[in-house]
């Protein structure tokens, strides 16, 4: 539950080891919240992540998720809703994939549609069902400004997270007033690990203004937000844009 000053107790992580993920959880421990759930595959950046929020006060605890693992998901995010109520659940997990290379090999490009779509819808209604029980919490859903029109240099993965960004905004309308709040959070191109050596995007931004747009979304309840803001006006112009004239653009 939230405190007296309205700051969110507890956190479960789904992709621990993101650094969006990783700056996201440093500042809600800075505001006060000391239960933080970190689920992800093992790895040292895992164990780092949970390392460095036990030095910033928070009680860590991991748990080994595969988000392709669909049959698993149940059973493992289970296990974080039975120490107490979670107030604020974070998918941050997902798989760029190389557009090139997943053109040509199908497996590969099935895989980015299974753990950026497949498992989050999997591991969202796992948690959402967990927070409605509740009748309280947020589940807040990485999406992209790649999902809002494909492009032929990202279409696979865009496609996966237009269709996360569609679940979520329904996800979110099926459970309006239950107590749960749905926030579609749509960062442009993001400097991480995942985007090291590619060219960045105009309104290139970080992995912590993204965690700032986050915090200042849950604090408003809203059901959207963009990372940085004005990319919603350049997508929605895009977006627009007659078909003719935007394939002749180089994106």
């Amino acid at each position: 539950m939230k405190n007296a000053l309205g700051d969110h107790q507890s956190l479960l992580v789904l992709g621990g080891s993101s650094e969006i993920a990783r700056s996201t959880a440093r500042l809600m421990v800075g505001r006060r919240t000391r239960t933080v759930h970190l689920a992800g595959r093992p790895s040292p950046e895992l164990d780092a992540s949970a390392a460095e929020l036990r030095a910033l006060g928070a009680e860590v605890t991991v748990l080994d998720f595969d988000a392709a693992d669909v049959d698993s998901h149940a059973a493992v995010l289970g296990k974080a809703f039975t120490e107490g109520d979670i107030d604020v659940v974070l998918l941050a997990f997902g798989v760029l994939g190389d557009q090139a290379e997943d053109e040509r090999d199908p497996v590969a490009a099935a895989r980015v549609a299974q753990v950026n779509y497949v498992g989050a819808v999997s591991a969202s209604l796992v948690c959402t069902q967990q927070l409605r029980g509740q009748g309280h919490g947020a589940l807040v859903v990485l999406s992209s400004v790649a999902g809002e029109r494909a492009r032929r240099s990202n279409y696979i993965y865009g496609s996966s997270k237009a269709g996360l960004d569609v679940f979520a905004q329904g996800l979110g309308d099926s459970l309006r007033g239950s107590g749960v709040q749905v926030l579609v959070v749509r960062p442009g191109f993001v400097h991480t690990r995942m985007t090291a050596g590619l060219k960045p995007a105009p309104l290139a931004t970080t992995p912590d203004a993204v965690a700032a747009a986050v915090l200042d979304g849950l604090g408003r309840n809203a059901h959207t937000v963009w990372a940085p803001g004005a990319l919603r006006f350049v997508m929605s112009g895009l977006r627009h844009l007659p078909r003719p004239v935007f394939r002749r653009l180089p994106i």
